[in-house]
C-alpha cells in the first residue's frame, strides 16, 4: 500500500494547480501635468524707477547736495514769483487810484455840481425876467454842457449793462426834457405868463427828484470803485513777505551746514542768493510801507476833504436854488411841520440846506492840513454867515408883502450893493479854489505811493533769477568736490 509523504496533501480532484503569487509591478510612469510659468513681476514706471534712484541718491552726500539746491533754488524763485505778481497788482490799483477812479468819482461829482448850479442859474434867470443878465444865460448854458460832456466820459469808462451804465442812460435822457422845460419857462415869463412858473416849478421837480437823485447815486458808486481801487492798492502782501523770509532762512541753514562740513565760513554762491533774497525782502517792505503811506495820506488828506468840500458846494447850490424858488413859487409849495407850522416848502428846503453847508464848511475846516487848504473854507464860512443874514431880511420883505425888495434883495442890487448871490457866489468861487488845492494835495501824496512801487515787480524777478543762479553756483561748488 502506498502512503503519501507526511505533511502533503493530496490536491483536490480535478483543480488546476495553484501559481505562486507575483507581486504587483509598477506600470509605466503617468504623465506629468504641464508646468505652469512664474508670473513675471509687474513692469516699474519710470516714475517709481526715479523715485528709487532719488531715494538711494538721497543717502549721499551729493544726492543732499542736489536736494538742497533744487529746494533753495525753488523757494527763491516762488518768492520772485509771487512778489511780482502781488505788486503789480497792488500798483496797478494804486495807478487806478490816481488816473480813473478818483478822476471818475470827481467826474461824478461835476456832472452833480453842474446840474445843480443849471438849476439854480435857470431860477435866477427866471427871477430876473427880462432883465436877466447874459453871464448868468451863459453860465446856465455851460452847465448843462459841462454835464452833457461829464456824463460822455463816464459812460465811456463805465461797464455795460452795469448799474452806473443804466443811471448815465437814464441821466442823458432826462437832461433834455429838463432843458425843455425851461425854455418853456424862459419863454413864458418874458411874455408875462404866470404859467412859466408852472414850468419851472416842473422843471425844478424833475432835477431834484429825478436827476440829482441820480446823479448823486452815480457819485456814490465812483466813490464806491475808489474805495474799492484803495482796498486793493493798501494790504500787506502777506504771501511774498513770508516766502521771502522762508527762503531767506533756508539759504542760512543751507550756508550753516555748508561750514559744519566743510569749514568753510562763507559759500560766495549761497552768499549772493542770500543777498539778492535780502534786497527783495527789503524791498518790498520799505516800497510797500512808503507806498501804502501815500496813498493813505492822499485819501485822509486829499480825498476826504474832496468829499466834504463836494458835498459843502452842492449844498450850497441846493440853499440858492430854494431861496430862488421861494420867490418863484409865491407860497404855491408849502410843508407843514410836525408842531403844526406851515411854513413854505422852499424856504424850509432853504434851511436845511444852509444848516448842512455849515456843518460841512466845519469839516472841511477840521480836514485841512494847512492854511492854504483852511483859508479858503473860512472865507466860505463867513459869507455864508452874511447870506445868512441877508436872506433872513429877505424873508422879512417878502413875508410883509413887498416882493419887489424881496427879490432885489436875493438877485439884484440893494440900495446899500448887498445882496444873497453875492454871498453864493462868494461861497462857491471859495470852494473852487479849496477843491482846486485838495486835489492837487491829492495827486501829490497818490503820485508818492505810487512812484514807491515802480520797479518792484520787475526788480523783484531779476533779483530773484539771481539769487537762484546763485544758490545753483553754490551748491554745484560742493558737488565739485565729489567728482
Amino acid at each position: 500500500m502506498t502512503h503519501s509523504p507526511n505533511g502533503s496533501a493530496a490536491p483536490p480532484s480535478g483543480a488546476p494547480p495553484m501559481r505562486p503569487a507575483v507581486p504587483p509591478q509598477p506600470g509605466p510612469p503617468a504623465a506629468a501635468p504641464p508646468a505652469v510659468p512664474a508670473p513675471a513681476p509687474p513692469r516699474r514706471t519710470a516714475f517709481a524707477e526715479g523715485v528709487d534712484r532719488l531715494r538711494a541718491a538721497a543717502v549721499t552726500e551729493p544726492g543732499r547736495l542736489r536736494a538742497i539746491g533744487a529746494v533753495l533754488a525753488l523757494l527763491v524763485i516762488a518768492f520772485g514769483a509771487v512778489t511780482a505778481w502781488q505788486t503789480t497788482g497792488r500798483a496797478g490799483a494804486a495807478d487806478d487810484v490816481l488816473h480813473r477812479s478818483q478822476p471818475l468819482s470827481s467826474d461824478a461829482a461835476d456832472i452833480y455840481r453842474s446840474l445843480a448850479d443849471a438849476n439854480t442859474m435857470a431860477t435866477s434867470g427866471y427871477l430876473a425876467g427880462l432883465q436877466e443878465t447874459r453871464a448868468t444865460r451863459e453860465r446856465y448854458e455851460s452847465d448843462v454842457r459841462t454835464a452833457a460832456a461829464k456824463l460822455v466820459t463816464a459812460a465811456a469808462n463805465s461797464a455795460p449793462n452795469s448799474p452806473s451804465a443804466a443811471t448815465i442812460t437814464k441821466l442823458n435822457e432826462l437832461l433834455p426834457r429838463y432843458k425843455g422845460l425851461v425854455e418853456s419857462a424862459r419863454a413864458n415869463n418874458r411874455q408875462g405868463f404866470p404859467v412859466g412858473g408852472a414850468y419851472l416849478r416842473t422843471a425844478n421837480t424833475t432835477m431834484q427828484n429825478q436827476m440829482l437823485p441820480a446823479a448823486e447815486d452815480l457819485y456814490q458808486k465812483e466813490n464806491q470803485r475808489l474805495r474799492s481801487d484803495y482796498a486793493d492798492a493798501t494790504p500787506y502782501p502777506w504771501a511774498a513777505i513770508a516766502l521771502g523770509v522762508l527762503a531767506l532762512a533756508a539759504l542760512l541753514l543751507a550756508q550753516h551746514r555748508d561750514y559744519r562740513h566743510t569749514n568753510r565760513v562763507l559759500n560766495h554762491g549761497l552768499v549772493a542768493a542770500a543777498a539778492a533774497t535780502t534786497v527783495v525782502l527789503l524791498w518790498l517792505v520799505v516800497g510797500h510801507s512808503l507806498a501804502r503811506s501815500g496813498l493813505d495820506g492822499s485819501y485822509d488828506h486829499g480825498v476826504r476833504s474832496l468829499n466834504v468840500l463836494h458835498d459843502a458846494r452842492i449844498a450850497s447850490l441846493k440853499a440858492r436854488s430854494d431861496e430862488n424858488l421861494t420867490l418863484v413859487s409865491r407860497g404855491a409849495e408849502t410843508k407843514t411841520l410836525p408842531d403844526g407850522t406851515v411854513m413854505d416848502a422852499y424856504d424850509w428846503a432853504y434851511d436845511q440846506e444852509i444848516g448842512a453847508l455849515g456843518k460841512k464848511l466845519a469839516a472841511a475846516d477840521a480836514l485841512a492840513d494847512d492854511s492854504a487848504g483852511r483859508g479858503p473854507v473860512r472865507v466860505a464860512d463867513q459869507s455864508m454867515k452874511v447870506w445868512r443874514t441877508r436872506h433872513a431880511l429877505a424873508r422879512q420883505a417878502n413875508d410883509s408883502g413887498d416882493y419887489q425888495k424881496a427879490r432885489d434883495q436875493v438877485i439884484g442890487t440893494t440900495a446899500k450893493g448887498e445882496s444873497t448871490g453875492e454871498c453864493f457866489d462868494s461861497v462857491d468861487a471859495s470852494l473852487a479854489t479849496a477843491l482846486t488845492h485838495e486835489t492837487g494835495e491829492f495827486r501829490r501824496a497818490a503820485q508818492d505811493g505810487r512812484s514807491a512801487m515802480a520797479g518792484l515787480p520787475a526788480g523783484s524777478a531779476a533779483l530773484a533769477a539771481l539769487g537762484a543762479a546763485g544758490a545753483l553756483l553754490g551748491v554745484g561748488r560742493r558737488l565739485s568736490e565729489y567728482r
